[in-house]
């Protein structure tokens, strides 16, 4: 790796790692350099400049863009001016280096035009406190002297570019400066140069502001809006999460976020905070990701949850029509379409904040921006006050062509995108296998299982826990069933696709089956099923968005055979489940069907807790062979695996089979005793 860009990758690390620093794919930086050209065999000058979309925190080489430096500054001569300049994306693609690595960002010509071999564009919370501070230009000022200049706010694009190369050459003393409204800008000889400005701004920022900020920066505390008990807040958010992701989704489906993190509870227990959230947020990277303004519930902490979900509906109405009058007010006949008038930030006081997205991780990010522009409101306000871009340029910015263009660009969504799934028993085998599929296909899957160890094992080997979050449930106990059900909606904010899937086997005759047998199967799989549909019904009809609910029962629940009367009787009481529940949540626009399997000896925890070798000795083969004795009981002479259990599933919650209710689908390679008559 060239040294110039390995210094670069390394330094934009080391800044994005910290939040004090930036916010999760934020700002850019760059570095200036020379590499061989291919063509020619001489040296040619290169700027090397984080792309479009990239994240600094974990930024690599393909994350870069890579441009001829004489070929952007160049483009200052054909530069068509500010009404125009948006075209001037299109021409970094001119100005690329070979392949080009990733796309340029808006940034680049900032980044190309200040006249500094390394240069670092940051959104730090301190900085953009004082970029939206009322009188941020004296404060700069006054915090800095001449070593950093203010910039008047200015949409990103090459003009702010031609701004900041004109301010570093009137001063030649600067190491950088705060862009009004937006962040900060440094500079320097080295990149380690340039990261100890950029550090020293942000820093000398945060001190200042520490030191001189006012008691009550948000005003004294407001009586009653003060946070509840941990538990309370969180079984309050639990109870209001189903209605507000309905209501969060009205436009089109989306994954929620909850935090009741410090910061926020405080927020929302001062005076000003209805004020300052009226305001909205100011940096782009801020409001792009929470809209123009938060949902912010008017009623204190101790409100009842029907009260709050009453008053939610009423000003989520009113939330629509002043967004949607908000849109009137600026869009031009080129503007970009509405894109949806639903809040992607909703504050309740006392409880915490709900953020939405288009799945897991942009719900998050949405929820940690909304943190900075918190911080950002601390900040101005202890120092001077609040004032952010206005309406109008807010505006500009969410409905930009180029902002358009970005989404357009994106891939398109997986089939289960913005669903959130729960599988029980979904540690291992069946589950694990539908969970693995579910989370593939793009839904945000709870791993809910006896053992939590386990579940969390399962959940981690999907990815990260925007995809997948394990959790214990023992689905015999009314109350962990909730629990689990709860764990969902403070996961991912709602609840989307259900899987009884948690079972085990006893295999006797009539004569040795106990009522202890009896009993624990039909607690785990008949009243567990039970249980896991009504908890989860609840949060289906809440949220008005439709559903699943798939029972994963068995060739046993209409097929007779001898020595399995407890097992094969609970499979049966959970295949009528499937078609009473079918017929009760079809009003809801709830779909409910089952799968049964036969034979799944891979993998599966039953099997592997003694059933298989039941059975193995029942049929007087060796165990290791069970499943290849069932292939060939069967009319396609295949063994069943959990991925086909699996695929199963995925169907029945897909698209394709958006009208059918009430079904079971055999996966049992064709036993033609257990045909569905």
């Amino acid at each position: 790796m060239n040294e110039t860009v390995a210094d670069l990758i390394g330094r934009s690390n080391r800044l994005g790692a910290d939040p004090k620093n930036t916010n999760y794919a934020g700002g850019n930086t760059s570095a200036k350099g020379t590499a061989t050209d291919p063509v020619t065999g001489g040296d040619v000058e290169l700027l090397w400049v984080k792309g479009s979309g990239g994240d600094l925190g974990t930024l690599t080489e393909p994350g870069l863009a890579v441009l001829r430096l004489d070929r952007v500054r160049a483009l200052a001569g054909v530069y068509p001016g500010v009404e125009r300049e948006d075209e001037m994306v299109a021409a970094f693609d001119y100005c690329r280096h070979g392949l080009g690595g990733a796309a340029p960002s808006i940034d680049t010509a900032m980044h190309a035009l200040v006249d500094a071999p390394h240069v670092d564009h940051l959104h730090p919370d301190a900085g953009i406190a004082l970029a939206t501070a009322a009188d941020g230009e004296a404060l700069t000022q006054q915090i800095f002297g001449g070593t950093v200049v203010w910039v008047p706010w200015r949409r990103p694009g090459f003009q702010l570019g031609l701004d900041i190369a004109a301010i570093q050459a009137e001063h030649p003393e600067a190491i950088g400066c705060i862009l009004g409204g937006h962040g900060i800008t440094a500079w320097g000889e080295t990149s380690a140069e340039a990261e100890e400005h950029s550090l020293r701004i942000i820093d000398t920022a945060a001190a200042w502001i520490a030191e001189h900020s006012r008691p009550e920066p948000f005003g004294p505390p407001l009586e009653g809006y003060g946070p509840l008990p941990a538990a309370e807040r969180r079984a309050k958010a639990a109870a209001l999460a189903p209605t507000l992701r309905g209501l969060a989704s009205h436009d089109k489906p989306v994954v929620g976020h909850f935090t009741d993190a410090d910061v926020v509870l405080d927020f929302l227990a001062a005076t000003e905070h209805p004020r300052l959230a009226a305001l909205g947020t100011s940096c782009p990277d801020h409001f792009l990701r929470t809209k123009v303004k938060p949902l912010v519930l008017d009623l204190p902490a101790d409100a009842s949850v029907e009260d709050g979900l009453a008053r939610l509906r009423e000003l989520h109405a009113a939330y629509r029509a002043d967004y949607q009058a908000y849109y009137d007010r600026h869009a031009t006949p080129d503007s970009p379409a509405l894109r949806g008038a639903d809040p992607l930030v909703v504050l309740v006081p006392g409880v915490g904040m709900f953020t939405y997205g288009k799945d897991a991780q942009t719900a998050r990010v949405a929820g940690e921006f909304y943190v900075n522009a918190i911080n950002v409101m601390r900040g101005a306000e202890g120092i001077s006050h609040y004032a952010p871009i206005d309406e109008a340029e807010k505006f500009r910015i969410e409905y930009w062509a180029l902002e358009e263009a970005k989404l357009a660009r994106m891939p398109a969504p997986k089939p289960l995108a913005t669903r959130i799934a729960l599988v029980t028993g979904a540690a291992s085998g069946i589950g694990k296998a539908i969970a693995t599929r579910l989370a593939a296909e793009g839904a945000c899957v709870i791993i809910a299982d006896l053992d939590a160890a386990k579940a969390s094992a399962a959940a981690a080997e999907m990815g990260s826990t925007d995809i997948a979050v394990g959790v214990a449930a023992d689905v015999t106990d009314e109350a962990a069933v909730q629990a689990a059900v709860d764990a969902c909606l403070l996961a991912f904010g709602g609840l989307d696709l259900v899987v009884n899937n948690a079972g085990l086997s006893l295999s006797k005759s009539l004569l040795e089956t106990t009522v202890a047998d009896w009993e624990l199967q039909h607690a785990v799989m008949a009243k567990g099923s039970f249980l896991v549909a009504r908890a989860a019904a609840k949060v289906l009809i809440e949220q008005e968005l439709g559903g699943d609910v798939v029972y994963i029962s068995s060739k046993n629940s209409v097929f007779a055979g001898p020595n399995n009367i407890a097992y094969s009787a609970t499979k049966a009481d959970q295949a009528h489940q499937v078609r009473l529940l079918a017929a009760e949540l079809g009003e809801h626009g709830v779909k409910v069907n089952g799968i049964n399997p036969d034979g799944v000896v891979r993998g599966s925890g039953i099997f592997a807790g003694g059933w298989g070798a039941k059975r193995a000795a029942v049929y007087g083969v060796p165990e290791e062979e069970l499943g290849a004795f069932y292939a060939q009981r069967t009319l396609l002479k295949r063994e069943v695996l959990p991925e086909h259990v699996a695929n199963a599933v995925f169907v029945l919650c897909s698209a394709d089979l958006s009208h059918t209710t009430g079904l079971h689908v055999p996966v049992d390679a064709g036993v033609a005793a257990a045909f569905l008559r």
